[in-house]
């Protein structure tokens, strides 16, 4: 008679949340006037009492990961931060937003096969810059650049639906109000395609809307 292996439970593995990018400046002041003037919110200046340490700490609006700098934080080369993402639902709306603050900021443009990027930005993956966003406007395509005073380089990148696996199916979350509104409004375009698919109108509007909302941001197949 045979018996079956004993399995030992495998204790949950511990979560590891990333929250601090530290990015190489060369002057402390203005680049904390840079990010103050992106609208990021100030988190932390702080010196030590001899003036030896300094860090100043900023968190974008909606994001779970702050960045830092300041002094005696990091021996990288001012500048050398490069490929820093910023994810946004609106691509045109992020880059409308830097232009009304007067940050400089690149054209919006998108990927052409597997080629992400032009010359100018070698951190991207590939060497080809298309001008203008993803025809198809499908979601990690379209992207904006911008660099802070240092040239640390950013990038927008237009996220409106996440590839499967990319977070957990069991919790839907938006990180700001923009954010759940845009996938309203993208709900609401792909309800009017449904109902004139059915032939009328669809009474149970807003389940279909919260299933759909729900698919899109875990890369499920969307309803139809």
């Amino acid at each position: 008679m045979s018996s079956k292996p004993v399995l030992t439970p495998k204790a949950a593995p511990v979560d590891m949340k990333f929250e601090i990018v530290v990015i190489p400046v060369s002057d402390i002041d203005r680049a904390k006037e840079f990010y103050q003037k992106l609208g990021w919110r100030l988190d932390a200046d702080y010196a030590s009492d001899d003036k030896d340490f300094r860090v100043i700490q900023f968190t974008p609006p909606g994001s779970g990961c702050s960045i830092i700098f300041g002094k005696r934080v990091t021996a990288a080369q001012p500048g050398s931060s490069k490929g820093l993402y910023l994810i946004v639902s609106d691509i045109e709306a992020a880059r409308k937003e830097l232009q009304d603050r007067d940050i400089d900021v690149s054209e919006v443009f998108h990927s052409e096969g597997s080629a992400y990027a032009g010359t100018d930005e070698p951190y991207l993956f590939g060497q080809r810059r298309v001008s203008g966003p993803d025809p198809k406007h499908g979601s990690y395509r379209s992207f904006a650049s911008f660099h802070d005073p240092d040239g640390n380089g950013w990038l927008f990148q237009e996220i409106t639906s996440r590839l499967p696996g990319r977070i957990d199916p069991a919790t839907t979350t938006f990180s700001s109000v923009k954010d759940l509104a845009n996938a309203m409004r993208r709900a609401e375009a792909a309800h009017g395609e449904h109902e004139r698919r059915i032939g009328g109108r669809d009474d149970n509007w807003p389940d279909w809307y919260a299933e759909y909302m729900v698919r899109e941001q875990s890369g499920e197949k969307l309803p139809e």
